[in-house]
């Protein structure tokens, strides 16, 4: 299976789907155009993923602005991490903020609260 790695843009993040090493990772801002098409590929390999999951998956989120269709995108991976934890294999959400960036907590707290995976609010 093929590793995903895109580089941030101004309107989209910067993509790592690391097969090899189990790591999943979103940072930036992300407004695309269209994010549905953005995230399309994303969650289409993350399905692939979750035939063959590694032992132990981590996915990494550390965004500093997202629009209200890339939250429900981000949401969409999250219960694809959230299958792939239901199916035998341990998995970590780790949700990057910025201190005093109240609406990134929050939303991660939401998340939080959404999924039935081990999510890790840390404050950088």
């Amino acid at each position: 299976m093929n590793s995903i790695f895109l580089e941030e843009t101004g309107k989209t993040p910067k993509v790592n789907f690391d097969y090899e090493n189990g790591k999943i990772e979103l940072k930036g801002r992300s407004i695309p155009e269209n994010p549905i098409a953005f995230y399309k590929p994303l969650l289409i390999w993350l399905e692939q993923y979750a035939k063959e999951p590694r032992q132990f998956t981590e996915g990494n989120f550390q965004l500093e602005y997202f629009n209200t269709t890339s939250s429900k995108c981000i949401l969409d991976v999250f219960k694809r991490l959230e299958k792939i934890h239901k199916g035998g294999s341990e998995v970590v959400i780790n949700w990057y903020y910025e201190r005093g960036d109240e609406v990134i907590l929050e939303t991660g707290e939401d998340y939080q609260s959404i999924v039935d995976v081990p999510f890790k609010i840390l404050e950088i």
